[in-house]
C-alpha cells in the first residue's frame, strides 16, 4: 500500500492536525471484507451503511455511536454453534465481526434496522443552529441620514 507524507501540511495549517491523524490512521489500516457493505449517499444530508448480516439476529448484533465513531459488532453464542449439525459444506461464515467507521462532525445515527440479511444503519448530518447560514439585518446608525449631495467642482 502507498504511503503519504502530510508533513508539508503540518507545516502551512493550522488546526487541521486532527485531519491529517486520521488520514495517517486510514492508510495504515487494511481493509476490512468481512462483512460485507455499501455506503450509500441518500439524501443531501443522510446516509445509509448496509452491511451483509445473513445468519444474525438482531440480539446478536450491537451498533455504537461514540463521538465520531461508528462501531458494529455481531457474534453468535458459543453453545448455539455446531450443536447438532452436521455440515456438509460451510458457505456461511457466521463468524464474529467488528466494523468501524468514522464519521464526520455533526453525522449522527438516526436509527437501524435488519430486514432480508441486510442491516441498515441510518446516518443523517445535523448542524446546529450556530453553525447555519443566517442573514444579519443592517441598520443605520442613529442621527445619520441616508443621503447623497452632489458636489461640483470649479475650477
Amino acid at each position: 500500500m502507498q504511503s503519504f507524507d502530510f508533513t508539508p501540511f503540518y507545516r502551512s495549517t493550522v488546526g487541521f492536525d486532527r485531519l491529517f491523524s486520521r488520514l495517517d490512521g486510514i492508510v495504515g489500516q487494511e481493509a476490512k471484507t468481512y462483512p460485507p457493505y455499501n455506503i450509500e449517499k441518500v439524501g443531501d444530508n443522510a446516509y445509509r451503511v448496509s452491511i451483509a448480516v445473513a445468519g444474525f439476529g438482531d440480539d446478536e448484533i450491537v451498533v455504537e455511536s461514540k463521538e465520531n465513531s461508528l462501531t458494529v459488532k455481531g457474534a453468535k453464542p458459543q453453545e448455539a454453534e455446531d450443536k447438532g449439525r452436521e455440515f456438509l459444506h460451510r458457505g456461511i461464515a457466521e463468524r464474529a465481526f467488528e466494523l468501524r467507521f468514522q464519521l464526520a462532525e455533526y453525522v449522527e445515527v438516526a436509527g437501524a434496522s435488519l430486514a432480508n440479511g441486510l442491516l441498515h444503519v441510518e446516518l443523517k448530518r445535523e448542524l446546529p443552529e450556530s453553525k447555519k447560514a443566517r442573514q444579519i439585518a443592517i441598520t443605520a446608525a442613529q442621527g445619520t441620514a441616508k443621503t447623497i449631495e452632489d458636489k461640483t467642482v470649479v475650477n
